[in-house]
């Protein structure tokens, strides 16, 4: 009786474990940015028009080597939507140069 439940409960913790389970965490940008800076010492280090409807902007430390990709609407609500360690600064190139 007890084999029938435990692969359905494996599967269960396992879909809660992984990232695309997560939650994507919103809050109003100011506050958002200002913890990145304060709890992290990320800054942002570039920024993209998605459409209309939506700014990306990378956020990363050299020193702690944290990164954070946010997505801001444009009512202010932003909503990390990645973020990693590791991050490394790549050395600029000059254009048509392969990476």
């Amino acid at each position: 009786m007890i084999r029938r439940y435990v692969a359905p409960i494996a599967l269960l913790i396992a879909l809660t474990a992984s990232p695309v389970a997560a939650q994507i965490a919103c809050g109003e940008r100011n506050s958002v940015v200002r913890n990145l800076g304060e709890k992290y010492g990320e800054v942002r280090r570039g920024a993209g028009l998605a459409d209309s409807t939506a700014i990306f902007e990378i956020w990363a430390s050299e020193d702690t080597g944290t990164w954070t990709i946010l997505r801001t609407t444009p009512n202010g609500m932003a909503c990390i939507m990645a973020v990693g360690e590791g991050w490394q600064d790549d050395p600029q190139q000059k254009k048509g140069d392969p990476a």
